[in-house]
């Protein structure tokens, strides 16, 4: 009976430590959840996509025939997406986004068009320990280019779990899209450009590791640079 108890209090803390990221941050402003991010297919359950070759890995709505309004941000301002809760595992985060040429919100964001904006890596000290400072935190802010150009974009949050990454297919990823309207733009070329699903086969370093033993002597992020503008 002891070993049942445990067993379902492990499955209640796994499935309450997963998470997902409805919000966006404006101005300072957190805006309601799902009005201005595509609801995921895990609204409810929280659970994360683990094949990095799924058509769901882009943005994670398939089954939801998701709508959403697009909100303002001006470039070299502030942008945040914030979780349901906090980034419960430790892990990394990318931030990713890709100009639609149009109107976003029929924007699926297919082919070669994505680029980065922002992460948050491990930290290492050759052996000794490695750290996740993305780990806890409510969600995530940082400034976009100020050459970025004016347009509507999608903006795809990925937090990347890695405590049962050490086998393929054991990294979680936590995903969504929120819709922006970039102004006061520049004339910057955004890239390296990739492909999402592509940019990943899941065997990268970053994303197939165990980070608990042997503790890994350094990290590396995958996915391409951060294009900083």
């Amino acid at each position: 009976m002891f070993k049942s108890f445990v067993a379902l209090a492990a499955l209640v803390a796994t499935a309450t430590a997963h998470y997902t990221f409805p919000s966006l941050v404006v101005g300072g402003a957190t805006t309601p959840a799902w009005v201005n991010v595509r609801k995921t297919n895990n609204f409810n359950t929280q659970a994360p996509v683990t094949d990095v070759t799924s058509a769901d890995f882009r943005c994670y709505d398939s089954q939801t025939n998701p709508t959403a309004q697009t909100v303002t941000v001006p470039a070299g301002g502030q942008l945040g997406i914030m979780s349901d809760g906090t980034i419960y595992h430790p892990g990394v985060v990318n931030v990713y986004m890709a100009k639609a040429p149009g109107d976003v919100s029929s924007f699926a964001g297919d082919g070669d068009v994505w680029f980065k904006v922002y992460e948050i890596s491990a930290v290492t000290n050759g052996g000794s320990s490695i750290s996740f400072p993305a780990e806890g935190v409510p969600g995530v802010t940082f400034t976009l280019p100020k050459n970025l150009p004016s347009g509507q974009y999608l903006v795809r949050m990925e937090a990347i779990a890695l405590h049962v990454a050490s086998s393929y297919g054991g990294a979680q990823f936590y995903i969504s899209c929120g819709q922006v309207e970039v102004t006061n733009g520049g004339s910057g070329s955004p890239g390296p450009l990739v492909a999402i699903p592509g940019v990943y086969t899941g065997y990268e370093p970053g994303i197939l590791i165990n980070i608990n033993y042997p503790v890994p002597k350094n990290y590396t992020q995958p996915g391409p640079a951060v294009w900083s503008g």
